[in-house]
């Protein structure tokens, strides 16, 4: 158990974010454990083709048999939706030496042996992270960028919406109750609970002192896990709210009559949106152009159906209570 202990302003220095870059490394482990990632699968199999064409035996080698990830592949983010590219480049200036060390920690802890790629990789450090960051960009760009990462970057903005709701109705209490099974709070200190004796031999007690709190989702973990580097805010990563919704291929049928006084596209949105989503995400779920779901959006927030949210860059879109009361009336 990893028990962090907030003192007076600690909350106050906590935020959520989430990284594009960790999404894609993690993205590794619907592949090789697919089973776990059941929503994912139809995107894998949609993106197979052009997956086919990228250095494969590298990618797969970056996340282990038991899912684990080298830390140095993941590099913590200081802003809460850092560009891809920026975080690429962090990426990049990881000295040869913590990329050797982290791989073979990574494979240490999982208990099983490092693929030929990883073991002829590692004679040169430092050609290894050029390869490794040439083969992660080349596989955001044909694979996840297209249309999955609208999609997921909508699922994780709405988890991050909610949580914040969250908060300012219930205090830390509720929202650290509200985010995953593994995480605990009371009197002021935060437990993070795993079972795996990798990370069991890990417990400690760690003053926050300060420092502040980075919480992030994330499609690709089936529990929270915590990152307490000595120099950095403690990190906890968790399952986001919403991730089942990326296994959805269709628009719930919206009800006969609220499709005859509405519209069926206007129908259609109000019942997707009883989760935040932004523009582009609802057009990739309704096949059609953003334009045309911005329209519809404006006409029904408007008449005082939605309600619109900023978050960063995007603009999230909910159903308000009058939108709740017409879907479910």
């Amino acid at each position: 158990m990893i028990e962090f202990r907030f003192g007076i302003g600690d909350l106050a220095a906590t935020w959520f974010g989430y990284s594009a870059l960790q999404e894609t490394v993690l993205s590794m482990r619907a592949r090789s454990a697919g089973a776990y990632y059941p929503e994912q699968q139809g995107w894998i199999a949609r993106w197979q083709p052009a997956y086919e064409t990228l250095d494969t035996e590298l990618l797969e080698s970056l996340v282990t048999p038991r899912r684990w990830v080298p830390d140095c592949l993941i590099p913590r983010p200081r802003t809460p939706r850092p560009d891809f590219r920026a975080e690429l480049e962090v990426l990049s200036a990881t000295p040869p030496e913590l990329v050797h060390q982290d791989v073979l920690e990574a494979y240490g802890n999982d208990g099983s042996p490092l693929p030929p790629v990883l073991v002829h990789g590692l004679d040169d450090p430092s050609a290894l992270l050029t390869r490794i960051v040439d083969v992660l960009e080349t596989y955001w760009t044909r694979c996840l960028l297209p249309a999955w990462w609208p999609r997921a970057r909508s699922v994780l903005e709405a988890d991050i919406a909610h949580r914040g709701r969250v908060f300012s109705e219930r205090g830390a209490e509720g929202l650290f109750a509200d985010l995953d099974a593994r995480i605990s709070w009371l009197d002021g200190s935060l437990r993070v609970t795993d079972t795996n004796p990798a990370v069991e031999a890990l417990s400690a007690a760690i003053e926050v002192a300060g420092r502040g709190l980075v919480l992030m989702p994330t499609l690709f973990a089936l529990g929270a896990q915590t990152d307490i580097a000595p120099d950095n805010p403690p990190l906890i990563t968790y399952p986001a709210r919403g991730k089942a919704t990326m296994g959805e291929t269709a628009a719930p049928a919206p009800a006969a009559a609220l499709a005859e006084l509405i519209g069926p596209p206007r129908a259609r949105l109000l019942a997707l949106l009883e989760t935040p989503a932004s523009t582009t995400a609802l057009a990739h779920r309704l096949g059609v152009t953003p334009g045309a779901v911005s329209r519809h959006l404006s006409a029904l927030a408007a008449a005082g159906l939605l309600d619109r949210t900023r978050h960063g860059r995007s603009v999230l879109y909910r159903r308000s209570p009058l939108g709740d009361a017409l879907v479910n009336g």
